[in-house]
């Protein structure tokens, strides 16, 4: 179907796109891509711009009672296999109509093409009634949510709405996975090597939790509706390297489905240290952001899901059957973690969309089809259309 984007403005889109690639922006590195998004927000006639306290790049569009939010996050993982690309992951070369790059999925088309529709929605004139908001985000890939806690509570902004420009190869996605991270340390004593009856090993004490990990792990899987923990890192503390450890830890995650409870995971966590000389605590991470601030994320969400009954859900189908000329085939849940856990939780009506296969993200060779990303710009510009210009109760 026609869409509203001139052909001149699909073009600016995707060099726009392109240029974002080009633009190396791994976590706490983000400042020459927030800096080049404002100047294009500004070329666009955004009504307001700058770039906030923690880093983020904020554009704004109208100045209704209805405020709508697109997130995507500027940063990306970092690209260890350069030489191993097809295409070098920092040129946006375009190899059997697909563009490669680092972010080319995870997430800079999302986010161009969110951008270039909060101007086309202004320059049509949809926006009676209603504010946009357009954020490009900072260290989402550490810390899920912590960079809008800080934008909201900054600006003082409780969106209706968030849509949250993930890659989801442009499928309605209706929530993802819950996540809990979390440390267990052991405790022992510390003695001389040749004397190992004198300590007592953190690292034996901890041996049998890891059994439990395991065993948990088994149980979930096999358990319809449960999720998965994984032990991702494992560390001792000793003295010198002949004596016996004294401390060790290990870091968990733990994905929750829909139907578990950051509860119920407290109790799993509170069986795995039981009887041993153990703790457990969240996992929570401290970072800097490229401003300098101090960002201090604790990895603890429930899974969520909007009702296909929502304003946001039945105004997000109208706007795909605009954009495709179709209903939406399936809908989609995303097994991933997003910046959407904020949101969800202060009650904001939130889905996700964006282009890309979200399976190519983080991987050698990342790649999307550009005509995603113009389609994600309609669908997004419509759904801005579609949404009340009246707050719902």
């Amino acid at each position: 179907m026609k869409g509203t984007l001139t052909q001149k403005r699909q073009e600016q889109l995707l060099e726009t796109y392109k240029k974002a690639i080009q633009t190396r922006s791994y976590s706490n590195e983000e400042e020459k891509l927030a800096k080049f998004l404002q100047t294009v927000m500004l070329d666009l006639d955004f009504d307001e711009v700058h770039i906030d306290r923690v880093g983020n790049v904020v554009g704004r569009v109208g100045n209704g009672p209805v405020v709508i939010h697109f997130d995507s996050h500027m940063d990306t993982v970092a690209v260890s296999d350069e030489e191993e690309w097809t295409a070098p992951p920092f040129e946006a070369k375009e190899v059997d109509g697909m563009i490669y790059g680092r972010g080319s999925v995870d997430m800079k088309g999302g986010l161009t093409a969110s951008i270039f529709a909060a101007a086309n929605a202004k320059e049509q004139g949809w926006l009676e009634g209603k504010t946009v908001y357009v954020t490009g985000s900072v260290c989402e890939e550490y810390c899920d949510g912590v960079c809008l806690e800080n934008f909201y509570a900054d600006h003082k902004l409780v969106p209706d709405y968030c849509v949250i420009c993930e890659p989801s190869d442009n499928v309605i996605t209706l929530g993802h996975t819950g996540k809990v991270q979390a440390r267990i340390k052991t405790f022992g004593i510390s003695a001389h090597g040749s004397a190992p009856e004198k300590g007592v090993n953190a690292v034996y004490e901890m041996a049998e939790i890891i059994q439990r990990v395991e065993n948990l792990n088994k149980t979930l899987q096999s358990t319809p509706g449960k999720g998965t923990i994984v032990l991702s890192q494992i560390s001792s503390v000793a003295v010198s390297l002949n004596a016996v450890p004294d401390q060790c830890e290990i870091y968990l995650d733990r994905r929750l489905r829909l139907g578990e409870t950051i509860d119920d995971v407290k109790k799993e966590l509170d069986e795995l240290v039981k009887g041993k000389n153990a703790k457990w605590e969240p996992g929570t991470l401290v970072m800097n952001s490229w401003t300098g601030e101090k960002l201090v994320y604790k990895p603890i969400h429930n899974p969520w899901k909007i009702s296909m009954e929502d304003p946001l859900t039945t105004a997000s189908i109208e706007a795909y059957e605009k954009t495709f000329g179709h209903e939406p085939k399936k809908f989609d849940f995303w097994d991933f973690g997003t910046n959407a856990v904020v949101p969800v939780s202060l009650g904001v009506k939130t889905i996700g969309f964006g282009p890309g296969e979200y399976k190519l993200a983080h991987m050698r060779d990342e790649r999307c089809d550009p005509n995603q990303v113009v389609q994600a710009c309609e669908f997004y510009t419509n759904l801005i259309k579609n949404l009340p210009e009246e707050k719902q109760k």
